[in-house]
């Protein structure tokens, strides 16, 4: 009899913990379905600050070398790409020059008699080499100039692309915070059982101002 009692009363005890459960979830449900329904009926907020777009740089760069440098508020860097690209661009032409002196030069070398209009037209460095009929001499030197013409070329795309590829790190790093905040400080580190001292570098992205919700 005891143990139908006991039995009973824990049966009971069950279904009322059951039923009580219940219904703490279906309150917890609705508490949950109140709160979602208030925070998808919030107003949105929009970020309105205004980003810094590493495509306009690039593209800018791309076609005016040292406009991205100006996007990027860079001033101090557009005298060093217009440096990096003179300098080949003044040598391409340099080069192309003397390519064609000496071009003229090996033309009236081949010639058996040569006409005097034709000798003062040849470079007077080149003259000389003309007169002793150096036309080996001449070919190199022609050659030499052809080649440093191409490495100009080489040089001049490369300092195109190293403009773009400056722009674009720049725009992309803006992004980034550069305050007192960006350390760089010694660490002690611990690697197998030996102790050390390392060199850390933290850096922390910048912080968009929080956005108050009306």
């Amino acid at each position: 009899m005891i143990f139908r009692i006991l039995f009973l009363f824990t049966v009971a005890f069950i279904f009322c913990g059951y039923f009580a459960s219940a219904q703490v979830d279906s309150t917890s449900v609705k508490k949950d379905s109140t709160l979602l329904l208030k925070v998808t009926n919030a107003p949105k907020v929009v970020d309105t600050m205004p980003r810094h777009n590493p495509r306009k740089a690039s593209i800018r760069s791309a076609i005016i070398p040292g406009w991205g440098q100006l996007y990027n508020k860079k001033y101090w860097k557009v005298p060093i790409v217009y440096t990096a690209l003179g300098i080949p661009a003044g040598l391409f032409f340099y080069n192309k020059k003397w390519y064609e002196r000496t071009n003229y030069a090996y033309a009236v070398s081949l010639s058996p008699n040569p006409s005097p209009d034709s000798l003062s037209k040849v470079h007077p460095d080149l003259l000389p080499l003309v007169e002793r009929n150096a036309s080996s001499s001449l070919v190199n030197y022609r050659n030499d100039f052809r080649k440093n013409m191409d490495y100009c070329v080489i040089f001049f795309l490369l300092a195109w692309a190293l403009n773009i590829v400056d722009a674009t790190v720049d725009a992309h790093l803006k992004e980034f915070n550069v305050t007192p905040d960006l350390s760089l400080r010694l660490k002690p580190v611990l690697s197998n059982n030996n102790y050390g001292i390392g060199l850390v570098l933290d850096l922390h992205k910048a912080k968009a101002p929080p956005i108050e919700s009306r």
